[in-house]
């Protein structure tokens, strides 16, 4: 996981600079540096987590900040999905309340059922304990279905986006699709998929608890981060000065669905 984070990371360097550098400081920027950069924390915490330890307060204290971490990454990630969704719906605020209820109802639904769930000690390959949170499978399966009906709802918006500006562009649907980004929204939506898959395959507990999961906070930051970067370039290169980044990414998807 951190090694995608780490190839991403350098493979937009100088894309990510000259945005931070060259933007001007609004909320979307600062949500663009937590949702960039809290999985490096989170991806230093899991290794503590994942390492050898007996002491079960520890292992709390371990595994209370990474689904913290994990939490406001996640939320950071999808608030760039549903921003992105509310520019392509002309700003209506109806869609844009609902999107956010729904997130917060899924981020608090995942709260409930991360910090509730019993931390316990498990032996690894050095036969030395490490850290494991345990829960029922079927609590854990309720945030990541609520996260797919989520995703599940912002792919759909996008969609009616894209079959509305379709029929009266009368255009490629491969480019209309691309101008959309409906691609990040797949990619987020497969992997939401996963890990509702996750709990009917029978894997072993800290494997199912930590791999599937973990991957999906780190890909969806690259995602949500990667599509920011692109609309933010894009508006630099067609209009050739720095509006604030809300406006910019309703301006690049001007008149796409009406309302």
């Amino acid at each position: 996981m951190a090694t995608f984070w780490t190839y991403d990371y350098i493979c937009s360097l100088h894309e990510e600079w000259t945005y931070l550098l060259q933007s001007r400081w609004t909320k979307v920027k600062v949500l663009y540096i937590i949702a960039r950069y809290v999985p490096f924390f989170i991806a230093m915490d899991l290794y503590l987590t994942m390492a050898p330890n007996e002491n079960v307060n520890k292992c709390q204290i371990s595994i209370n900040t990474a689904t913290s971490l994990s939490l406001i990454s996640l939320t950071c990630s999808e608030c760039f999905f549903v921003l992105r969704t509310y520019a392509l719906w002309n700003k209506n605020i109806i869609i844009l309340v609902a999107m956010l209820s729904s997130l917060l109802a899924v981020t608090a639904t995942s709260s409930v059922v991360a910090f509730t769930a019993i931390v316990t000690t498990y032996p690894t390959a050095s036969t030395t304990l490490g850290c494991h949170q345990t829960s029922g499978s079927f609590s854990f399966f309720i945030p990541f279905t609520l996260l797919f009906v989520f995703q599940l709802v912002l792919v759909s918006l996008t969609l009616v986006c894209v079959i509305r500006s379709w029929r009266s562009a009368k255009g490629p649907l491969y480019a209309i699709l691309l101008k959309h980004n409906i691609f990040y929204y797949a990619c987020g939506l497969l992997l939401s998929t996963i890990n509702v898959l996750v709990p009917v395959v029978r894997l072993s507990d800290s494997v199912s608890y930590f791999l599937p999961e973990g991957f999906e906070i780190f890909i969806l930051a690259i995602l949500a981060t990667r599509m920011h970067l692109h609309l933010w370039h894009m508006d630099q290169h067609v209009n050739g000065s720095d509006f604030v980044v809300w406006i910019s990414m309703s301006d690049t998807s001007s008149a796409d669905c009406m309302v």
